[in-house]
């Protein structure tokens, strides 16, 4: 914005009294310019008392003589509206009062929509929820081609669908299958795919966007019409029925029905499209205050506010040190992958450091086929790949340490190894690098016990595929600073990660959680039940895999080597099912070397329709045949994760409930409906759980003994999170659905 009033190319603006987050400006040629920014905040956020000031705002503009026109502009450097205030929505108690919210939202886009003279958005950066319905609500639209520029409904990630008229413009102005498309997935748009889809008018580099805006209402340009309604309905009558049909059946294979707001945004659009506008903002209005108040959500709102204030967190009280540049150890799977979010996320010079030149091209071909794709997906230049892959070098020696801050060891899981790459390290770089071992198993104070600095050795976990997979644990020791925690964990917010800081014992969090878990379904195997069945029941819960596929994803190879560990540190409530140790034997290792409980392809693909191995069954001696149900399979396994998150919390192994959450929902995709272990225990209630537990101790064995923090919180009526009230106001919900 005050870039472009440099601009000798823009008209002399004539300021006008500024009205709290909106301020009103005039050209010399009668375009009046509102500045949209909300004091104190980094990015703009649409809040109730905002509805006043926008139509006080507007009455204003209507008195100044010979206007021709309106242009939406924000104050921020980097965002247009980021969305509605979340806290504002939380703050709803009833339905009606949710509902009554939405009507005060579309009543102020209504009268955006229907103001006389072209009203224009000029749109930076992110223009998501809240903030794309106010611009579709402008009768044109112009945004910038920064990468920063992003467009979309996010809406249906907290549960909820737009509720200030959004179900209802955007189907008439792109159509409703692309409509549909983002509101159900809510993605992003980027600024060139904006412009094709019709979602903008024009798309034109930051530094004339609001001297574009402004010729454009000058000039009397418009917007295109709605789409006809034969292109809304996609074909007509037929098209549609057609259409919703499919859409429905295709929602409902991906969200299991445990996602209740996207059933409401088919059911809204369809009903606009139907029966008229006015009948579809009134569903619309309706659908977004019974949303509001679903145990859905709830959890999925408090995820929201838990990754928001983990992401101001630093990992403890001691200034960062400045990352400038980051060695890798090791240029395999992992070494590779973390290379590319270094290089492409942190945008930092990496230098892997690999055996052999073959290690390196490795790594170097798994960041150019990465990039290669959002090239071919036109979401990146081949400019920006190449400048992206420079940043990233390689070498046979220690060549370049001498300027690392921190390095990145991702060698194989074997302690003498990785103490060997620790006194390299201290001989080879600066005193002040810090030495951080992807290990998923084994001890950082045994990895830092031969250190000289033992004070800059630290734990950092990230998940395969690393590209992919937003959670990284960052474990200290006894005796790491506070610096290189909160250096770490600096580096890891760089990366694009969501970090939580956990303690150095056995398995950490995310895989002591996981284990028995995951051995329960094999004891569910063994017992005859069918590979399919087990992992249906726990996708239908709300796993993005079930437990037997994510073992062949990870590795069965992978998932034996941690067990011996947590049982020496933990007992025999760890050890895998006797008759187990089979498939290992049989050299399956899952989709790595295409041989695991799936049939796999060439390169370890699998088919469409994914299809069990049924050589497995003779392997493990069992005949297989469902005998349980898919909720009694799912309570099995699941119970004991919820168990062992509490002992986990009393332990201190995480520093707290809603780390606990955040660790398992990005570490292992537990489902983000239900909140996360310590919400849904919280849903579930303590006493309930122990009751559960006991009934399947004496049915299963005593691995499902109920945990002595677990058995506590019954009998004084403790949740995990105490503090918010949350626990009571879930179960009262869950009871009512």
């Amino acid at each position: 914005m005050r870039d472009n009033m440099e601009n000798p190319n823009i008209p002399e603006i004539i300021p006008a009294e500024p009205v709290s987050a909106f301020s009103l400006m005039f050209t010399a040629e009668h375009v009046g310019i509102i500045t949209i920014d909300v004091p104190g905040e980094k990015v703009n956020t649409l809040k109730a008392e905002f509805a006043e000031q926008i139509c006080t705002i507007l009455q204003k503009t209507q008195q100044y003589p010979n206007l021709k026109g309106l242009v939406l502009v924000s104050g921020k450097s980097d965002s247009f509206i980021a969305g509605a205030d979340i806290t504002m929505i939380s703050g709803c108690k009833t339905a009606a009062e949710a509902s009554n919210l939405a009507q005060k939202g579309q009543t102020v886009m209504s009268q955006i929509a229907s103001f006389p003279v072209p009203v224009v958005a000029a749109i930076h950066g992110a223009c998501l929820g809240g903030g794309l319905e106010l611009a579709l609500a402008c009768h044109s639209r112009v945004c910038s081609l920064d990468d920063k520029t992003q467009l979309g409904l996010p809406e249906v990630q907290l549960g909820l669908l737009p509720g200030s008229g959004g179900t209802q413009r955007l189907p008439r102005l792109i159509g409703a299958t692309k409509a549909l498309d983002m509101m159900l997935t809510g993605r992003s748009i980027r600024a060139k795919q904006a412009l094709r889809m019709g979602l903008v008018d024009d798309a034109v580099p930051y530094s004339i966007l609001l001297q574009t805006a402004l010729e454009r209402v000058a000039k009397g340009r418009k917007s295109r019409p709605p789409l006809p309604w034969q292109a809304r309905l996609a074909g007509g009558p037929l098209g549609k029925s057609v259409l919703f049909h499919f859409v429905r059946k295709q929602t409902r294979a991906k969200t299991h029905g445990n996602y209740p707001a996207t059933e409401k945004i088919i059911d809204v659009v369809k009903t606009g499209l139907d029966q008229g506008s006015g009948n579809g903002y009134q569903a619309e209005a309706k659908a977004f205050g019974e949303l509001v108040m679903t145990p859905e959500s709830a959890a999925l709102r408090g995820l929201f506010f838990a990754s928001t204030a983990l992401k101001k967190e630093k990992g403890g009280d001691a200034q960062p040190l400045p990352v400038r540049r980051v060695g890798i150890l090791g240029g395999g799977l992992m070494g590779g992958g973390i290379a590319n979010v270094t290089a492409t996320k942190a945008g930092l010079p990496v230098r892997i450091k690999d055996i052999n030149q073959e290690g390196i091209r490795h790594a170097l071909k798994y960041s150019w086929d990465l990039l290669e794709k959002k090239v071919r997906s036109r979401r990146l230049t081949r400019n920006e790949q190449q400048r992206q892959m420079m940043l990233i070098s390689g070498t046979t020696d220690y060549s370049g340490f001498a300027q690392i801050d921190i390095v990145v060891e991702a060698v194989f899981e074997d302690l003498s190894l990785k103490q060997s790459m620790v006194a390299e390290i201290e001989k080879n770089a600066a005193p002040h690098t810090i030495f951080a071992s992807n290990t998923s198993s084994l001890p950082i104070h045994k990895i830092a016990e031969q250190a000289s600095r033992p004070e800059q050795v630290i734990g950092l976990h990230y998940f395969s595929p690393v590209d992919k997979m937003p959670l990284v644990e960052v474990i200290p020791h006894a005796g790491t600073s506070a610096q290189t925690i909160s250096t770490t964990v600096s580096l890891a917010k760089k990366q694009g990660k969501t970090a939580i800081v956990v303690g150095d014992s056995a398995g950490f969090y995310v895989n002591r959680i996981l284990a028995p878990y995951i051995n329960e379904a094999a004891r569910c195997l063994l017992a005859g039940e069918p590979v399919d069945h087990i992992d249906k029941a726990l996708v239908n819960f709300g796993f993005p895999v079930g437990p037997i596929q994510l073992l062949d994803e990870v590795g069965i190879d992978v998932g034996t080597k941690i067990s011996p560990i947590l049982v020496e540190a933990f007992g025999e409530r760890f050890a895998a099912p006797s008759g187990f140790d089979a498939v290992l034997k049989d050299d399956r290792k899952g989709r790595k070397n295409g041989k695991g409980f799936y049939l796999y392809g060439q390169k370890g693909r699998a088919s469409k329709q994914k299809q069990v191995d049924p050589t497995i069954y003779r392997l493990l001696n069992v005949t297989p045949k469902a005998q349980l149900s898919e909720e009694d399979i799912a309570q099995r396994c699941v119970m004991l994760m919820l168990n062992e998150a509490v002992r986990c919390l009393d332990e201190q192994v995480i520093r707290s409930a809603r780390d606990g959450d955040l660790g398992a929902v990005f570490g292992i995709g537990f489902p983000p409906f239900r909140g996360g272990p310590f919400r849904y225990i919280d849903t579930l209630g303590a006493a309930n759980m122990v009751k559960t537990l006991e009934q399947l101790a004496q049915r299963y064995g005593e691995h499902f003994k109920p945990c002595e923090g677990l058995v506590r919180r019954a009998e004084q009526g403790e949740y995990c999170f105490p503090a918010e009230g949350l626990a009571g106001e879930v179960s009262e919900k869950v009871s009512k659905v």
